[in-house]
């Protein structure tokens, strides 16, 4: 059976068991209650206490800032959050496996009365993508499960072009951040401290050697002919596209 079809097979395996049992992608644990004071964006809040959180998980569209535009669906992702909060201030939080990110933010998910998981909720409806950044990968499947029902429904950001998987060959020349991107891994290459997929001349996946302890059903330095699709962020360095892949969720093998 092709790895995608396993992969898939599992995720929606594992979310009709957790619906089964109520509410999708529960609480293990609360760690701390508190009251939100501000929704900054559809995946940021500030508690009452001052505290920023970025709920762990979910990556909604950019709000515009310093005169720029927001991002289609930005603004009702912000929207979404608020109308979550707005019978549910009071919130539970359960932290990530690393409590702040490199903008000082608390980094927890975030449930409402009830047990409702906010981050679910947002990736169902299409308003954010998943979001999977080591060691933070708590409910990580069922995250990627809830995307995926999105992505099949094209529901919300899933009904743009941009979200649309692309071949690597076919990437416009200005692509840059959020994309999904499939084609034939033409080399494997290795450096000091990751492995290098190139999809095309000018575009490379890159797994750091840190990472690679996540990869158990398959080895990325075997991949070399494999059909992929990587789903993640674009930049340009070195005169290159590069794309950071950190988890086999955001790698699927195709064949």
């Amino acid at each position: 059976m092709p790895v995608l079809t396993r992969v898939l097979a599992g995720l929606l395996a594992a979310a009709c068991t957790l619906s089964a049992a109520g509410e999708t992608c529960p609480a293990d644990r609360v760690d701390a209650r508190a009251t939100i004071a501000y929704v900054i964006d559809g995946d940021t809040v500030k508690l009452t206490d001052g505290t920023n959180v970025r709920i762990v998980g979910i990556d909604t569209p950019e709000i515009g800032r310093d005169g720029r535009p927001s991002a289609p669906f930005a603004e009702a992702a912000r929207r979404a959050l608020l109308d979550l909060l707005a019978s549910s201030p009071q919130v539970g939080l359960r932290y990530g496996t690393e409590r702040r990110d490199r903008h000082g933010r608390a980094l927890a998910h975030l449930f409402l009365a009830g047990g409702t998981n906010a981050g679910r909720r947002l990736l169902e409806a299409g308003l954010s993508t998943a979001l999977v950044v080591p060691p933070n990968l708590w409910q990580v499947e069922c995250y990627a499960a809830a995307e995926e029902r999105a992505r099949m429904q094209q529901r919300g950001i899933w009904r743009l072009a941009a979200y649309q998987p692309v071949a690597a060959s076919q990437l416009p020349p200005g692509a840059r951040g959020f994309r999904i991107v499939r084609g034939t891994v033409r080399r494997v290459g290795e450096s000091r401290g990751s492995i290098w997929l190139n999809l095309t001349s000018d575009l490379a996946l890159r797994i750091l050697k840190d990472d690679l302890a996540y990869f158990e059903d398959y080895s990325p330095k075997e991949l070399s002919g494999r059909q992929v699709e990587a789903r993640g962020w674009l930049q340009r360095r070195h005169g290159e596209l590069r794309m950071r892949v950190r988890h086999p969720v955001a790698l699927r093998v195709l064949d």
